[in-house]
């Protein structure tokens, strides 16, 4: 079978099994794919949406795999072959090898020498291939076992419940002999004992190696090679699992699912704790707490016992099974979970021991991206493919990730609980512990002196003489802040390692709320300062001047209450490592010091993304829409020192036919207005007039829905206030019920829902009314990710050209940054181009909104004569460019799309 399908590839390039007849531009995509993961490129991908692009990346990623694989086996099978023929086949290569060397010679080493390096690098090679035959046949073996042997799940199963009920008896038999047993000379509680810090040993710390974690060698393997799969949300990489499970290679691929501890923790105590931060702090206490037992169990006689917490799914059987059972089925997120309950094995480092093994890894954005992060899943990318989809965003993504932020009162309030915690742990702490302690105050003294305040005030009471934004260098800050002398790499490994900010969250929890009850002793009393101190946060001046208390007061009580601020402040410490051209801090000072912020911007994503495309053997940057590619072309892969022969970029056509959309740049108004909206031209109430007029004379030509994008919520909310006081919002819900974006993500669904069903009822009665219009926001919740197939986006209008705001000063800074790092294009400053490319960017996701299948078809209106600039339509999408009419007078524009609009109905 191998031999047929390599004389098809041979006859007519690779075969691509495909659950139906692919379209050719998903042939050509996946040709494409095979031949940049083939030459080890980095690829940038478009495929627009509605063709098939999750079915063609994973067929042809996964083909390629296969075919990498069966290459690999058959040149492993030809060096091994002498071994299977006995001893003397042994020495033949070897010999062969002695004599090959004596004729050629060389300069520097005699012949021998020569001769014993390649014997030795043969045998070498040799022995490496029979070990990883040998693990890849346990491997399988394990798998098929539990693939046929439905009774091994119900015997794990079995064996669990019983080790839990061992262990409960054992736990009570322990109470019953440890009561009465306390220990006069310590004060604290059983509880109270897991707030204090264990001893910090040094900051160069080697991990020690007890207990579990000498049977998490026995679940590492070696890494295979393998594909991984990185989308946005948790929701769209379900999706493409669900994809993988309906394709041709559903039943043969080894994928795991990996996600976050909120999304696969399966332990409801620590859930319950909502916070991330604080569910993994907690876990990996747990994790501790685990491999810190035997040494407790070894000191029992010599000191009092301490009560840790230790995760009952964090089981090295449990999760070898698990693991074991991942590899067998392909499951994704959900799947998982429901697994993990019910074998009681932890679905987190269970799916993380199946990566070695697994073919496809399916993750998050930020778990690839975020290096520290990669490396704590136990992610390897040596020689590795990774494929990014949805990528349009990916250069905002990692600006994201590794900027951070800092309020003023998070500074005050971390100082606060910090100061209290080592007044009343002060002597049960090791010198390194107060070392460190001391060392985050004073940064956190000197981070809110930066503010212009004092970390002994309330930051609510306390005004800012110079409100604004100013921005400043690394090392300007560091030095104006005083803290060039402080070690930051190891402050922040401190923080890690010593999980200081989930202690301060214990502790806080325990005794910063004025409901806990607080006994009366000399100790206690020093704690009231902190629980009046964030009694004074929580109501803030205006509760001084008898004012009532604001809901966002309340808010931040509920802030203090779900996690310690230090978590936040360790981002911002982590954020400061980052070289000095390649970030900002922004010192942004409003009203009070409390209000005010600091926050580090990343300006150089590419030195973030550098590590991936040197170590991967292949890059592929995918998405619906990718133009403008320029930016990932210069800021991401040029930054991050790609050879450009290295890059390749694919774009393909729709598969819709060319007459079922209407792409129209319109230059002026029913009224010979030019449409051009400028921040000084957008206001006038004549733009405003003349943009209702077109909307009313298209809602009466256009069926279904009508989606309209402006540029901004403001824009939005003021031309529907001018639509309202002139009339022209009632003229226009004659034809159609009008819907505005919420602000609010939770109130998004609601709203579509409502939109959907009112068209429904209109096509269906067939009245004057016609069916919706949806008023939207670029960048909004409904500019991405959201469907407007068949009728519910028969015409989607853009308003306008949705330019950032250049006068937000991380903007500047980016823009001054790119000046003086990139070349000019095309005699453009590159500042200039990024503004118009963000702005581009915008628009093809908010247009691509409405073709979403073969069958579909819309009319797509962009309102503004500078669409029409060569550099700007440029910028469109391939496929929408090239059927794109300019009509610089209304009524040539609305002839064609009543005859567009006409020409469908009637086809239907």
């Amino acid at each position: 079978m191998e031999g047929g399908e390599a004389a098809a590839a041979d006859a007519g390039g690779p075969r691509f099994p495909f659950p139906y007849t692919p379209y050719l531009i998903q042939e050509q995509f996946m040709a494409a794919l095979y031949g940049a993961l083939e030459a080890g490129r980095v690829g940038i991908f478009e495929s627009p949406t509605g063709t098939g692009k999750s079915l063609s990346l994973i067929c042809g990623a996964l083909a390629w795999l296969r075919d990498f694989e069966r290459k690999k086996q058959e040149e492993e099978a030809r060096l091994l072959a002498p071994e299977e023929s006995g001893q003397e086949g042994k020495e033949c290569p070897a010999s062969a090898g002695a004599g090959h060397a004596e004729s050629q010679g060389t300069a520097g080493e005699p012949d021998w020498v020569t001769a014993f390096v390649q014997k030795k690098e043969e045998r070498d090679l040799v022995d490496r291939l029979k070990e990883e035959q040998i693990r890849r046949k346990k491997r399988e073996d394990r798998l098929e076992k539990i693939r046929n042997n439905v009774q091994l799940k119900y015997a794990a199963k079995r064996k669990r419940a019983e080790e839990d009920e061992t262990k409960r008896l054992l736990q009570l038999s322990k109470e019953v002999l440890s009561e009465g047993a306390g220990d006069a000379l310590e004060q604290l509680d059983h509880n109270e004992e897991e707030l204090i810090l264990a001893e910090y040993e040094s900051d160069e710390e080697k991990k020690v190696v007890s207990g579990l974690e000498e049977d998490d060698d026995d679940l590492e393997e070696e890494h295979v090679t393998k594909i991984y799969y990185c989308s946005r949300t948790h929701s769209q990489l379900s999706q493409f699992v669900r994809e993988v499970q309906k394709s041709p290679f559903g039943k043969d691929t080894r994928l795991v699912s990996l996600g976050s501890r909120q999304n696969l923790c399966v332990n409801e105590e620590v859930r319950r704790l909502g916070a991330l931060q604080l569910i993994n702090d907690r876990c990996m206490e747990m994790q501790k707490n685990k491999h810190e037992k035997k040494s407790d169990e070894e000191n029992e006689g010599k000191k009092r016992r301490v009560s840790r917490t230790i995760c009952p799914f964090y089981s090295y059987e449990q999760m070898q099974f698990l693991r074991d059972e991942v590899l067998v089925e392909v499951k994704d997120i959900e799947q998982l979970v429901a697994l993990g309950r019910e074998t009681k094995a932890c679905p987190y480092y269970g799916s993380r021991y199946a990566i070695s093994a697994a073919q496809l890894v399916v993750l998050p954005y930020q778990m690839l991206l975020h290096e520290r992060t990669r490396n704590a899943a136990g992610i390897k990318l040596k020689d590795q493919v990774v494929i990014i989809d949805e990528a349009h965003n990916l250069i905002d993504t990692i600006t994201c990730i590794h900027s951070a932020e800092v309020s003023g009162s998070q500074l005050c309030c971390a100082h606060s609980q910090l100061l209290q915690y080592m007044e009343r742990y002060r002597k049960r702490l090791k010198a390194k512990n107060l070392m460190y302690i001391k060392q985050i105050l004073y940064l956190l003294e000197r981070f809110v002196a930066m503010l212009g305040g004092n970390v002994n005030q309330n930051p609510s009471c306390q005004a800012v003489s110079q409100t604004g934004a100013v921005l400043k260098s690394i090392n300007d800050f560091l030095f104006q802040s005083h803290i060039d002398n402080i070690n930051l790499f190891k402050v922040q490994r401190y923080c890690e390692k010593s999980l200081i900010s989930r202690k301060l969250f214990g502790f806080v929890e325990r005794y910063g709320s004025p409901a806990s009850a607080v006994k009366s002793n000399k100790e206690n009393q020093k704690l009231s300062g902190l629980q009046n101190f964030l009694l004074t946060l929580q109501q803030g001046a205006d509760t001084e001047a008898g004012a009532p208390q604001s809901p966002v007061v309340e808010t931040e009580r509920d802030q203090i209450q779900t996690a310690s601020p230090l978590m936040q402040i360790e981002g911002f410490l982590s954020a400061l490592t980052n070289t000095n051209q390649d970030g900002r801090v922004i010192i942004n000072r409003q009203g009070t010091v409390g209000q005010s912020s600091l926050k580090f911007l990343l300006l150089n994503p590419a030195v973030h993304f550098a590590k991936v495309v040197e170590e991967c053997r292949a890059v592929i940057i995918a998405g619906g829409t990718m133009q403008p590619v320029a930016d990932f072309r210069e800021q991401l892969l040029s930054c991050a020192g790609v050879d450009p022969a290295r890059v390749v970029e694919f774009s393909c056509g729709h598969v819709i036919p060319p007459e079922n959309i209407l792409p129209i740049i319109l230059c002026s108004g029913p009224s010979s207005q030019q449409l051009e909206f400028t921040y000084l031209t957008r206001n006038m109430p004549q733009m405003m007039d003349e943009t209702g007029r077109i909307l009313c004379n298209l809602c009466n030509v256009v069926p279904g829905g009508v989606v309209c994008f402006f540029p901004s919520y403001e824009y939005e909310k003021q031309i529907y206030a001018h639509w309202e006081k002139t009339g022209l919002l009632t003229r226009l819900a004659v034809k159609k019920k009008i819907f505005q974006e919420p602000k609010k993500a939770n109130q998004v669904e609601q709203v579509l829902v409502e939109y959907a069903k009112c068209i429904k009822r209109c096509s269906q009665a067939g009245g004057q009314m016609t069916g919706a219009l949806l008023l939207s926001v670029v960048g909004g919740k409904m500019s991405e990710g959201i469907n407007f197939s068949d009728d519910l986006g028969r015409c989607v209008i853009m308003v306008g050209m949705p330019y950032p705001n250049i006068k937000s000063p991380e903007l500047q800074e980016k823009m001054t940054w790119l000046d003086k790092t990139m070349p000019r294009a095309a005699g453009q400053p590159p500042s200039k181009v990024l503004i118009e490319n963000l702005c581009m960017k915008a628009v093809n996701q908010s247009i691509g909104r409405a073709i979403r299948h073969q069958k579909d078809f819309a009319s797509i209106l962009l309102l503004d004569h500078r669409y029409a600039r060569p550099a700007i339509f440029n910028k469109l999408p391939q496929w929408i460019r090239e059927r794109t009419q300019v009509k610089p007078a209304f009524g040539a524009a609305f002839a064609e799309l009543r005859k567009f609009h006409r020409g469908k109905l009637d086809a239907l």
